[in-house]
């Protein structure tokens, strides 16, 4: 290449990289003037931006070099046609049961999904195969005695969906378990929630409607990540009874049983704060107003977005490039003002009273050790409170641990499955898990 093309090259993609940079900043602008910060707001409002920004700019700084560095060397319409490529060629998230709807108490239409025991279907990769060929090993085609086979009730975290369990769906599938897989309120395929007040313990009675619509009778399983480890405790905390007659096992995943107006989310403790009292409210609260305008700014910054998204996701370096599009399209496909909804809910979330519904079964809780959502710490407190459930914090691993990890979340769900439909303990074991530590 000559020093003209190369010449020729740098000023297109300069020109790509301004008119990228333009048109967020027209977003930026939009959002500014319709929260009341445009210029005729008086210099008071620049003064709350600048604060507000500088707490912003230590939030994004990580990603933002990332993005900037990937600028220099990629196009714009190379780093687009990459991740076009990447959902057409993705396995992730195409697995399909046998669909089903339960009926919240206030109306709302929540979507499930049921595979049956004993139905069996090919992984849909290699990985996916030995992952199956794993479980196989561990749980085999073993039944608890009761009428009704042993199921299974997966709930996803925060701007996820039922999909986020794509790895061990494939391989409990594979294995013949009956699981159901259902998409949380304003999640996923299930109805915009019908209340705009909503909280774990709403999510809790979410969750008992699901089990009473797809899983009537038998033995249970409850497996939760994050947002749906917090919605099991909500269950617990309202409906004893049906853990003590149903629940055989439970496993919480990157999830907190309380205290999470605390987390820093891995700012400075002065940084978060800003953040908390200038930032967020007023995020919020356009968010929910205009979320036409956070949409098109979300839209217009997608670079620097994906870049935060994958610092709060994934602990390590190596995670394949199509599970982390995969975590960005499901993230991305949750609205703004839902966002705005659901996010406040975590600081009033409360359960650790509730966990003692799980004492006397075999319990698996794990978490990455880079989590900087739900950080190990809450993890830590949530065995403590459970002496006899077997705690992994991994290596390297941030919040999406069942994408990133797959092969040891799956193993573990197998081990605890054999537990659950024997009646027997789950061993603790310091060394239960490669690349994670443990209690003995």
């Amino acid at each position: 290449m000559n020093r003209d093309s190369m010449g020729a090259g740098t000023a297109s993609g300069t020109a790509a990289a301004a008119a990228e940079a333009f048109e967020a900043f027209e977003a930026v602008e939009a959002v500014a003037a319709a929260a009341g910060l445009g210029a005729g707001a008086g210099p008071g409002w620049r003064r709350g931006a600048g604060v507000a920004g500088a707490a912003l700019g230590v939030l994004a700084a990580g990603a933002a070099v990332g993005v900037a560095v990937e600028r220099l060397t990629v196009g714009r319409g190379m780093r687009r046609n990459a991740r076009l490529a990447l959902d057409s060629v993705g396995p992730y998230g195409t697995l399909r049961g046998t669909p089903g709807t339960a009926v919240a108490e206030d109306g709302t239409q929540l979507y499930y999904e049921v595979d049956e025991a004993g139905a069996g279907a090919e992984a849909d990769s290699a990985s996916a195969s030995a992952l199956a060929s794993a479980s196989r090993r561990l749980f085999g085609g073993r039944r608890t005695s009761a009428a009704a086979p042993l199921t299974v009730v997966f709930s996803h975290g925060y701007c996820l969906s039922q999909d986020s369990w794509h790895f061990q769906r494939a391989a409990l599938r594979a294995a013949g378990v009956r699981a159901v897989f259902w998409d949380q309120r304003s999640h996923g395929r299930s109805e915009r929630s019908r209340t705009a007040a909503v909280s774990i313990d709403l999510f809790g009675r979410d969750l008992k409607a699901v089990i009473d619509a797809a899983a009537p009778e038998g033995p249970l399983v409850l497996v939760g990540h994050s947002m749906g480890g917090m919605t099991t405790m909500g269950l617990a905390a309202q409906y004893p009874g049906l853990i003590a007659e149903r629940v055989v096992g439970a496993a919480f995943f990157g999830t907190s049983s309380g205290g999470l107006a605390e987390n820093t989310y891995g700012l400075p403790a002065v940084g978060m704060s800003l953040v908390r009292r200038l930032v967020l409210p007023g995020a919020f609260k356009l968010m929910a107003a205009r979320p036409e305008l956070i949409e098109k700014g979300r839209r217009a910054t997608s670079d620097l977005f994906a870049g935060i998204l994958r610092w709060y996701s994934f602990g390590s370096k190596d995670v394949d490039p199509a599970v982390v599009r995969f975590a960005e399209r499901l993230i991305e496909a949750t609205p703004v003002d839902v966002v705005a909804a659901f996010y406040p809910v975590f600081a009033e979330h409360e359960k650790r009273k509730a966990l003692r519904a799980f004492d006397a079964m075999p319990v698996v809780v794990a978490a990455g050790d880079k989590d900087l959502l739900t950080p190990s710490e809450h993890s830590e407190a949530i065995a403590d409170a459970l002496p006899e459930a077997r705690l992994l914090v991994l290596e390297d691993t941030g919040h999406l641990v069942m994408l990133e990890r797959p092969e040891v979340v799956t193993a573990q769900l197998a081990e605890l499955l054999t537990a659950a439909a024997g009646g027997a303990a789950l061993g603790r074991g310091e060394h239960a898990a490669a690349g994670a530590r443990g209690r003995a």
